[in-house]
């Protein structure tokens, strides 16, 4: 067999398509990661999980981080996961607020780590990739900053040059997001929510970068952030246009994908899903990543 039909048969095993409506119909190729909060699980908006589904059938995904899989069993996992293709699944847990990882690929060596996590952390490999699915704290800095100095210990025992993934809800903020939240909404909205529920959401009255900044520090690439080009309009992940009681504060960025740098310089796409379908099926926009 010649050489160039070899690679071309190869190529055409690994490569997936991911498509949304913003883009559609065009296909983009490559390795394709979604992660997603579903708020609650869809136990709150039961009717809208039917269109959840099908809008990850046509996304056509790889590996898919999800999180607040309330409700969820291994089951549960098991069947949605098989809605979008996977035959592979992971639970973090079946109590509070699980995460869960699903793959058309083995999951291998998973870890679960409940103690110094609020959410707890789910870790596994895939294609000899590693995935941290990651659920923040969601109403304390000082709690978040410890979860982050918790798994980069733990990333320092992986093999050097691993290739990584931080997939998730992150519940923080980025400084390369500042300019975007220099309108000052942000503040008062916290000061309020700190004061009327004993939370601890801002440093010294202010915004808290510091808990990514550890990231960054340790060399992970923030992939969404690196893929802007220069008609980025800001969007945010959280809040959608979903219907929910109470205030929920201005736009703001807390669903990253992080990525170290042998992984980053392979990426093709990596952006937040604003469309007028995910903007109603979660209180969260999904974050879709494509690479070689």
């Amino acid at each position: 067999m010649h050489k160039f039909v070899l690679v071309t048969l190869v190529l055409t095993l690994v490569v997936m398509t991911c498509t949304t409506e913003q883009n559609a119909p065009k296909k983009q190729t490559g390795y394709c990661l979604i992660s997603y909060n579903v708020w609650y699980g869809f136990t709150r908006v039961p009717e809208r999980k039917p269109d959840w589904l099908l809008w990850m059938q046509e996304q056509a995904p790889d590996f898919v981080a999800l999180q607040e899989l309330n409700g969820y069993d291994v089951d549960q996992l098991k069947e949605d996961a098989r809605q979008w293709g996977h035959d592979h699944s992971v639970l973090l847990k079946e109590d509070g607020f699980p995460t869960g990882l699903t793959s058309r690929f083995p999951i291998q060596d998973v870890k679960i780590y409940r103690d110094g996590f609020h959410h707890g952390l789910l870790r596994a490999t895939i294609n000899r990739f590693y995935f941290y699915v990651i659920h923040l704290h969601p109403s304390n800095w000082q709690f978040r900053h410890q979860e982050i100095s918790r798994i980069l210990a733990d990333i320092r025992s992986l093999p050097k040059n691993a290739s990584i993934f931080l997939v998730g809800d992150f519940n923080t903020f980025s400084r390369h997001d500042s300019l975007f939240y220099a309108h000052g909404r942000l503040e008062p909205f916290f000061q309020t929510r700190d004061a009327e529920y004993n939370e601890q959401n801002l440093k010294n009255g202010t915004l808290d970068y510091t808990v990514l900044d550890q990231l960054m520090n340790a060399g992970f690439i923030d992939l969404e952030f690196s893929q802007r080009g220069q008609d980025y309009q800001f969007t945010g992940s959280f809040p959608t246009k979903i219907e929910k009681p109470g205030d929920h504060g201005s736009q703001r960025r807390l669903d990253y994908v992080f990525a170290t740098a042998n992984l980053a310089e392979r990426i093709i796409r990596a952006d937040i899903v604003a469309d007028e379908r995910t903007w109603r099926l979660s209180d969260h926009l999904p974050m879709l990543v494509v690479f070689e």
